[in-house]
């Protein structure tokens, strides 16, 4: 179903995803939303996606179209019953009596619950207590939640529903099974681990050492930039990836030699020291023992939020044209030991300064890490201690903390504070 709304029309996403719709091959259904605000225009959203070759029914052409409003809930019946149709006639069916089989959309590793995946469910039904089997990862589904995060004892097609229960992370894209039989999902499973392996093996080139580095930039010859990446979840991962691998060129070949989801850890940051690798956190932090490896080895660590600075950074590094770079100087952390309300001053965390400092003067910036990833970042707008407006508390002390305008703080999150400087680039 491609969204547009009334008032704004086609936009450039609306053309992406009408692009990704016929790559493939799925059937379009439009729908027109925002029908009810003033400055509403259908009739130029048709004209516009008639340009596109998606001509309305109604203007003789071939797509289903539907005006619609969320907001007042107008024609969403008319909707459904569209899509309804147009499953008819395209003879779109499912066996919900056989197993399930489908889509993992997504995956994440989730404090309390461990690795967790966002399936589709196209055809069978799948439910708790079924062996799952995703790529090379297999399971026992203990649990299924849907869309309004409800437990549910089983998903039919069409649904789409997060798997707890997993042993690990399976890439989003792969198929999924439910099989009768735990031990042959196993066998399954350890035969595409192996040959996984066998094609890491197979695709890795010579490792990359200092020297070597040196001796290829001095000579002239193709140069590597080797990279690790680390994202809060598995999409974010692979998207990185394969955007950065796409800016190699004739003078730096980009190689990722290692992409995962959760925080920085000590392995990855050997592996870097080992590769002279440089170390990408998107949406996560270093732990402790990564951060003194680093230190310690004058690891290259870029974190960011953002996929496009991301992108432009490493850019601008293979065209020798990186500017000076914002570096972050750690000024300490403290553990969310509790949180509560105080009157006049709202959501507080009680906290306890368990490294170096935190501080709410000057350029002192803060955030929320729950896991090693990012929550939120911004700055400190009250800190207390006991009932007095204190700018700095330093390690072993009880404070109280306030974010700016954010309130999901949790108990064992970590509040991290920092200051930034301009340091120049070294990529």
């Amino acid at each position: 179903v491609l969204v547009v709304a009334a008032d704004d029309g086609v936009m450039p996403q609306t053309k992406e995803a009408i692009d990704h719709a016929r790559a493939a091959n799925a059937p379009i259904i439009v729908a027109v939303n925002k029908i009810d605000k003033p400055e509403a225009n259908p009739d130029r959203v048709k004209t516009e996606l008639s340009d596109l070759d998606l001509a309305p029914e109604a203007w003789g052409g071939k797509t289903v179209t539907v005006d619609v409003s969320a907001k007042k809930r107008e024609n969403i019946d008319l909707l459904l019953e569209m899509i309804l149709l147009v499953a008819d006639l395209g003879e779109l069916k499912a066996n919900p009596k056989r197993n399930a089989a489908g889509t993992v959309l997504e995956a994440s590793i989730s404090r309390g619950r461990g690795p967790v995946a966002t399936i589709l469910v196209q055809d069978g039904t799948l439910r708790v207590g079924d062996t799952f089997l995703a790529g090379t990862v297999v399971g026992k589904v203990r649990a299924l939640i849907n869309d309004r995060g409800q437990k549910v004892e089983s998903a039919t097609p069409s649904t789409p529903v997060e798997v707890l229960g997993l042993g690990g992370l399976p890439q989003p894209g792969d198929a999924f099974q439910a099989l009768p039989n735990a031990s042959k999902a196993r066998q399954i499973a350890n035969l595409r681990q192996t040959q996984a392996k066998e094609r890491e093996l197979d695709s890795k080139g010579p490792r990359l050492t200092l020297e070597s580095l040196q001796e290829q930039v001095a000579e002239g010859n193709v140069k590597e930039l080797s990279i690790i990446i680390k994202a809060d979840v598995q999409g974010s991962a692979e998207v990185l990836a394969d955007t950065l691998t796409k800016l190699s060129d004739e003078q730096v070949k980009i190689r990722i030699i290692h992409e995962g989801v959760g925080a920085i850890n000590e392995s990855d940051a050997l592996l870097a020291s080992a590769s002279n690798a440089t170390v990408i956190g998107f949406n996560v932090r270093p732990d402790r023992n990564a951060r003194e490896v680093a230190e310690r080895d004058g690891l290259d660590m870029r974190l960011h939020s953002v996929i496009y600075n991301v992108t432009d950074e490493i850019k601008k590094a293979m065209a020798g044209l990186l500017e000076p770079t914002i570096k972050e100087v750690r000024l300490g952390t403290a553990e969310v030991r509790e949180t509560f309300k105080v009157p006049k001053f709202g959501f507080v965390a009680g906290c306890m300064v368990t490294e170096g400092l935190i501080a709410r003067s000057g350029d002192a910036h803060a955030r929320l890490l729950r896991d090693n990833i990012v929550v939120h970042e911004g700055r400190i707008g009250s800190l207390r201690r006991f009932k007095d407006d204190v700018n700095e508390v330093k390690t072993g002390l009880e404070c109280g903390i306030a974010f700016e305008r954010f309130k999901d703080v949790k108990v064992g999150d970590v509040i991290e504070a920092f200051t930034v400087e301009e340091v120049a680039a070294t990529v």
